[in-house]
Parts: structure tokens; sequence; C-alpha cells
């Protein structure tokens, strides 16, 4: 329906972005792995998906095609959401999940927030002959992280875990525990990364 958004970009999230065309403000979920390649760039463009339910019409963005794809088939499982595959491809890059899923490395996709054992299979099973097609993709260049003073970039490595659907107690507990091995020397999305996948 909406193929892609390109316009001013005016905000920008670990979870959303707001994308300006013509006066009007387009609210888009997106994933740590299309946050981390969005550069800040006063014009944007990325490749959506617009989900519909009854209450609600929402905009899930991407800034490479694989990602887009490689959500497309998760939500085509099911018991996997858009918030589910969201969840996903932000705590695994495409790469990381591509191989998973042909190596059948259920583990690793079961780490993810709110996927249990069942739905991690599931992911396998029905997708691993699709990823062996195209696989091996082309590997993405390193995440460029955007190194911000302690305070700020824990406020929003917190903010975006809440969003997530951590509750506020767990995500700090995680952020800490992360911080506490790391130091500051570590990036917005390395934090939030590492927050996802702390048991």
């Amino acid at each position: 329906m909406i193929a892609y958004l390109k316009g001013k970009l005016v905000y920008k999230d670990p979870t959303y972005v707001i994308i300006d065309i013509s006066g009007v403000g387009y609210h888009v979920k997106i994933s740590l792995q299309t946050y981390s390649k969005i550069k800040d760039e006063e014009q944007i463009m990325l490749l959506t998906y617009l989900h519909i339910k009854e209450d609600a019409h929402t905009l899930f963005g991407f800034k490479e095609e694989a990602e887009k794809k490689l959500f497309l088939n998760l939500t085509s499982i099911s018991g996997v959401g858009p918030t589910t595959g969201l969840m996903i491809l932000s705590s695994l890059s495409t790469e990381e999940l591509e191989q998973a899923i042909v190596s059948e490395d259920f583990k690793t996709i079961q780490n993810v927030k709110g996927v249990g054992a069942k739905t991690a299979q599931r992911i396998v099973l029905e997708l691993k002959d699709k990823i062996k097609k195209d696989y091996p993709t082309e590997s993405s260049s390193a995440n460029l992280g955007f190194i911000k003073s302690n305070n700020k970039i824990k406020e929003e490595a917190l903010q975006a875990l809440i969003t997530l659907g951590f509750p506020k107690a767990t995500a700090e507990k995680n952020i800490a525990a992360v911080l506490k091995k790391t130091g500051m020397d570590i990036s917005l999305e390395e934090l939030i990364k590492a927050s996802l996948k702390t048991p």
C-alpha cells in the first residue's frame, strides 16, 4: 500500500522516526539496525510496510530491502506479530538472524525477549529454505554508534527498552548490568542491543 516514504527527517529515536512529507508527519516504527544506518541526514527514504488492525494503522520502516524482506517473512509466521518481528530485528542483525535460521540455531532466536522455544522452532522450520535460497547476503557495514554523554545514552536506551515492552525496573537493571561490563565507551545501539540480550 505504501512502499516507501521519502521526506525530511524531523525526529529520530531508536524505536521510531518522524518523517515530514509536504507538511504531514509520518510516525514510522523502526528496528535498532535501521536506526544505526540512519545518519543525521536531513532527507531520508525508508522502505515501509503498513500494518492494519481494527484499532490502528502502524507504519514500519526499513533502511534496506533485506531487512524488510526478513520482517515480512517473520510476520508471515503464526505467532510472530510486527512488534515481535521488530524486536527480533533489533536484537539480531539481518546477517545474524539469517545465519541462526540456516544453521538451525534455535537458542540464539529464543534469546530474544518475547520469543519462546516453539516460536523459535517455527521461525527456523518455516524460513530455512527461503533463506538458504538467498544466502549468503552481503554483510552490512559495521554499526556506527553515536557515543553520547553518560546520562543521555542511559536515558535514551531506557526509553527505547520501555517502548519495546520492558518494565522500567527490568530495563534499568539490564542497562546497569551492561554498563558495568563495558564501561561508558559504548554506542547507544550497542547498549540497547546488549540490554535486550541480558537475561
